[in-house]
């Protein structure tokens, strides 16, 4: 049987082998992640990384992982359940908008992956800490992630092009296209146009995402809450 150096098992680790795939995800998208890009890019054949990932698919699970392995959950304390809400919401956008590339892959892992059911348990005690049945802190919590990994993928600006000149063409092409739009037909987007091609500050652009979640949630629970008066 054929046997590794000690030097190629450690290029092989499977959290170096998945932290090599994100890199290549941030910065080409998933479409260039293969086993085989993968494989050259450590100095082995294919063959090499099958005993660790089966297919793409497998790879590609394995990038979502590492991402989820990046949350930092807050400490519980004695905030109102909505603030640590928002600082555990926090947390996950923290890890993923680094990547918004890849963020996607987060989506079916996160009742897979330790870190992921640690932090679909902890928003869901939030959650029903709050009011919610167990059931429909399930539903809203769900929902509320999803709504921030869309928050990640669709950054404005956050997906073009990683050379500074073309990305700014790109955006310059989006610039142009919203100021050929007749003003007196659209006047708040030609007003707008700046914003809506790419945010001033992507700080306020997250912070103004999260407040409309966690607003949205509150919102929920108040509605159910009349419901049953």
């Amino acid at each position: 049987m054929a046997t590794i150096s000690k030097e190629t098992a450690k290029r092989l680790d499977p959290d170096r082998l998945a932290a090599t795939a994100l890199e290549i995800a941030d910065a080409e998208g998933l479409d260039a992640v293969t086993i085989r890009r993968l494989a050259q890019l450590h100095d082995v054949t294919p063959m090499a990384l099958y005993r660790h990932f089966s297919d793409k698919n497998d790879l590609l699970a394995a990038i979502g992982d590492r991402l989820l392995a990046d949350i930092r959950l807050p400490e519980p304390n004695d905030d109102r359940w909505d603030l640590q809400l928002r600082a555990v919401l926090t947390a996950f956008i923290d890890a993923l908008r680094p990547h918004p590339k890849a963020a996607d892959l987060t989506l079916y892992r996160i009742l897979v992956s330790e870190a992921g059911l640690a932090m679909a348990e902890r928003t869901m005690e939030l959650l029903t800490s709050g009011g919610f049945s167990v059931d429909d802190a399930a539903e809203v919590g769900r929902q509320s992630l999803c709504s921030l990994i869309t928050l990640v993928t669709t950054e404005p600006g956050a997906n073009e092009d990683t050379d500074p000149i073309a990305r700014e063409d790109a955006l310059r092409v989006k610039r142009a296209a919203l100021a050929a739009l007749p003003p007196r037909r659209y006047p708040l987007i030609s007003a707008a146009a700046d914003t809506l091609i790419c945010p001033s500050s992507t700080d306020r652009y997250y912070s103004l995402g999260m407040d409309l979640v966690v607003a949205g949630i509150r919102g929920v629970l108040a509605d159910l809450q009349e419901e049953k008066k």
